[in-house]
């Protein structure tokens, strides 16, 4: 009997941990704060970073030129709302390339003919929607590409791509919980959006910049 309880003694003090252990990002994920929050304009192949509710910086991207969705094989980027479940890459030179996440020797400067490998930085995305529950095992991510002049239109398979210099400065400047909300429209619908964007004679352009 004296066995028994300290055995069961053991299991209450032991299983806890275990079972913590084994917990993946995805799941810590949700026990940060997101008071930090980027929003990606499918129609403007932008995206705007916001912090405490203001506007910070925008940085130019491209989305997948297969379209909108989560379905698994459609190279399409999901809409809806996701958090950065990991960040890979901290300290690696820019052009740094990854094969599967992990990072290998090769350095590939900006527009390399015949290169188009996913490079310097890593934000691996997971949704949080119903419909894009299946973001993170698709492998969606934040990344840089070696294929910078196809930035600002629909160019990747389903990730959304930066420059090295914007993938760089956006890694330093949002942590794991960060979230990510990817819009079919522009910007401009949304309040930290409006106030990005100033109208001066008759066009949008952005203000800020820091």
């Amino acid at each position: 009997m004296r066995s028994l309880k300290l055995v069961a003694l053991l299991l209450s003090l032991f299983l806890p941990l275990l079972f913590n252990s084994c917990g993946s990002s995805v799941d810590q994920a949700d026990q940060m704060v997101m008071s930090d929050q980027m929003v990606v304009s499918v129609r403007d192949q932008k995206m705007l970073l916001i912090k405490e509710g203001q506007a910070v910086k925008t940085y130019p991207v491209s989305t997948s030129k297969f379209g909108l969705g989560s379905q698994r094989g459609s190279y399409r980027t999901p809409l809806g709302n996701h958090v950065i479940a990991k960040k890979i890459g901290g300290g690696a030179p820019k052009g740094t390339v990854f094969t599967s996440r992990r990072r290998t020797r090769s350095i590939v400067k900006p527009n390399t003919p015949g290169r188009d490998p996913i490079v310097t930085r890593i934000l691996w995305l997971s949704g949080r929607d119903r419909h894009n529950q299946s973001t993170y095992g698709r492998c969606v991510y934040i990344h840089g590409t070696s294929e910078e002049h196809k930035i600002g239109r629909p160019a990747s398979y389903g990730c959304i791509r930066m420059k090295s210099k914007d993938i760089i400065d956006l890694y330093r400047r949002v942590g794991v919980g960060a979230g990510v909300k990817i819009i079919r429209g522009s910007l401009n619908t949304i309040r930290p959006g409006r106030t990005y964007y100033a109208k001066r004679d008759g066009r949008e352009r952005a203000t800020a910049s820091r």
